[in-house]
């Protein structure tokens, strides 16, 4: 998944989980279409099946450099996604096929590692039974079921004993579900594991991660990876590939609203492809199905340097870093506790340039620096010893000014607490607007004419959505749009964003979505090259001038108000305090921009539909889905409006 909603690409040989249309690029198979000559000449693989203590055995492949006049760390992957190679567009086992690259970068396999890389119990070659978001405590585990920490014990025992040339260190790293494998891998660490980077870690997957956000079903994505991510009988070198769900159409969006419902949109899949996905949506509740797959809890006893590393603009995981770092940072007090977060959509900083996203633009190849600066620093000082400057807590890309930022922890405890109120007429202020004789703003919400995501055609979930230009939303009478004044000075917003509103509405439960955004200037400079054509008519340019970027976008079903795992009504047309905390921002709005802010109540395919009225959604039928009359208020005592740290420099 992600647990959900993990389209994993293996970009040239690494485990960068990148969300892609066609789930045929999920897996280190991915990284290699044909072998460079650097590999095979310098490092000669070998494949075990590696016991564990319960007697399974765990498909591990091991690179190991020819150079043996010295000694190397092993440098781990443990991944559900087969650690076959890819070629011909087929994953590969056996020790014939070697990748285009090893390694978080081409550094680490110049520099020299014993690279590890495993199937997961459960999973492809391996033996066992394989668990979604393994519950580290399971009163009920079956045999044959594991504890990602002890199968990581067990094998780095075993790795120590029998992979000759190791110096007896050992680092693990990881991107998106292979993430959440690190993360567990290193809970009463083994005294060996020195190091140890969590990338996009799937954390809490009903609290913001792949499954849920503010109690809604993220449908176009699980939808997506789920339709292609099954289970099969293991140890099996299968599936080799896996295919893209046929839509029979290119518009996502068309396509589910025929459908509405969930019920008949999941009777589009197999048996086999709904397996692990109806349980992700009958569990519609905060109950015990969710709890014990949140691995934060259970962080603790870790005895290596840990670097938890995300994206602002992860679509998928964008909670799980800071969830993970949180939990490091409470529970464990003798090591390194890192963070670094830069601009980039789910794993992109593993392989991708990182210096544009869609169509905006962050100044300089974060993703390059990250993996020459940062990440393989990081390893090399912690495993071979290698004198590094050392690493901030916290090591965070600044949007806006686009520039790395360095701090003590994160967020950054100077930062102040402010507030945006909204007013009349569409204004956005830090001052309490003054009453006037409209204390509301109101529209109609549609479930039959939902408001899209994107302004664009597209099956699964483009990465671009999470900078998206809104000015078609902005344009639509279901969403209510609030803008400051051109801003006169920077101003810096670190931290959650957590919206304070009071609503209404006409049914008895309703999904607010709140976006945050950034209102280029109408003379912002065109950079671009001009578009090559002759002489015939091109298409409409992009323009950035009054370019209204996403930032940060979060929904909230209001039933969940109080409580995740109790959902309670809303009495109609009656108006309710919501409160709600957004994914972290590190961004500067700058001086000749403004602040924006949508409110609406759909966010559609991305989000599943709410049939504005008290219910179970999984069980809901087309004929449920009804109109609704949404009020925000702005009124003394109900002022409505977005609370954010404001960062002075």
């Amino acid at each position: 998944m992600s647990f959900g909603i993990k389209k994993i690409t293996v970009i040239a040989g690494i485990f960068a989980a990148i969300q892609c249309p066609a789930f045929a690029a999920t897996r280190l198979a991915e990284n290699a279409e044909q072998a460079t000559p650097t590999i095979r000449e310098n490092y000669t693989k070998f494949e075990y099946q590696i016991p564990m203590r319960d007697g399974t055995r765990l498909f591990t492949v091991v690179y190991v450099p020819k150079d043996s006049s010295r000694t190397y760390p092993f440098m781990v992957v443990r991944t559900p996604y087969g650690t076959g190679v890819r070629q011909d567009d087929e994953a590969h086992y056996g020790v014939d096929f070697y990748p285009k690259s090893l390694g978080p970068s081409k550094e680490f396999e110049a520099s020299g590692y014993i690279f590890v890389n495993q199937d997961v119990r459960g999973r492809f070659m391996s033996e066992g039974h394989w668990k979604e978001m393994t519950p580290h405590i399971n009163p009920k585990r079956q045999p044959g079921e594991g504890v990602e920490s002890q199968d990581m014990h067990d094998t780095v025992e075993w790795l120590l004993k029998n992979i000759s040339g190791n110096n007896g260190k050992v680092g693990i790293w990881g991107v998106s579900y292979p993430g959440f494998y690190t993360s567990a891998s290193i809970i009463d660490s083994h005294p060996a594991i020195k190091a140890a980077s969590p990338q996009a870690p799937v954390t809490d997957l009903f609290m913001g991660d792949d499954s849920y956000h503010g109690g809604a079903f993220m449908l176009a994505a699980n939808f997506d990876f789920y339709s292609s991510f099954t289970t099969e009988k293991n140890p099996t070198p299968y599936p080799k590939n896996w295919g893209s769900f046929d839509y029979q159409t290119k518009d996502g969006y068309q396509y589910f609203l025929k459908f509405q419902s969930l019920k008949n949109i999941t009777a589009r899949l197999t048996d086999k492809q709904r397996e692990l996905l109806m349980p992700t949506i009958e569990h519609s509740t905060y109950d015990d199905f969710w709890k014990s797959r949140n691995i934060a809890p259970h962080l603790k006893n870790i005895k290596a340097a840990v670097l938890t590393v995300g994206g602002w603009f992860d679509a998928e995981d964008v909670r799980g870093p800071v969830a993970t770092y949180e939990s490091i940072k409470a529970n464990n007090k003798a090591y390194f506790n890192g963070l670094v977060i830069g601009p980039w959509s789910h794993g992109a900083w593993a392989a991708a340039d990182g210096k544009m996203m869609g169509d905006v633009d962050f100044g300089s190849k974060t993703g390059e620096y990250y993996r020459k600066n940062i990440v393989f620093p990081f390893f090399e000082h912690y495993l071979k010893g290698v004198d590094a400057k050392p690493l901030a807590e916290a090591t965070v890309f600044e949007t806006g000014t686009n520039v790395w930022r360095h701090y003590a922890s994160w967020p950054p405890q100077q930062a102040q607490n402010k507030e945006l109120y909204f007013g009349a007429n569409g204004a956005l202020s830090w001052a309490q607007p003054v009453a006037t004789n409209s204390e509301y703003d109101e529209y109609v919400s549609d479930p039959k004419k939902p408001v899209p995501y994107i302004s664009y055609v597209a099956t699964g979930v483009p990465r671009e959505y999470m900078v998206s230009d809104q000015r078609f939303a902005a344009t639509r009478p279901d969403v209510l749009t609030y803008q400051s004044e051109i801003l006169q000075e920077d101003v810096t917003i670190v931290g959650a964003v957590i919206p304070k509103l009071f609503v209404s509405t006409s049914g008895t439960d309703a999904d607010w979505v709140v976006k945050l955004i950034d209102v280029y200037p109408d003379d912002f400079p065109e950079e671009r090259a001009p578009h090559e054509r002759g002489h015939d008519v091109p298409p409409p340019a992009v323009t950035m001038a009054g370019y209204q970027q996403l930032v940060r976008g979060e929904p909230m079903r209001a039933k969940f108000r109080n409580s995740f795992e109790r959902p309670e009504p809303l009495v109609a047309n009656q108006v309710t305090p919501l409160s709600y905390k957004m994914p972290d921002i590190n961004h500067t709005f700058r001086r000749g921009h403004r602040i924006m802010v949508q409110v609406q109540s759909s966010w559609f395919p991305l989000v599943d539909l709410n049939p504005q009225k008290f219910m179970d959604i999984p069980q809901a039928n087309p004929e449920d889905f009804q109109k609704a009359t949404q009020r925000v208020y702005r009124a003394p005592g109900q002022f409505s409006g977005v609370a954010v740290q404001v960062l002075s420099k």
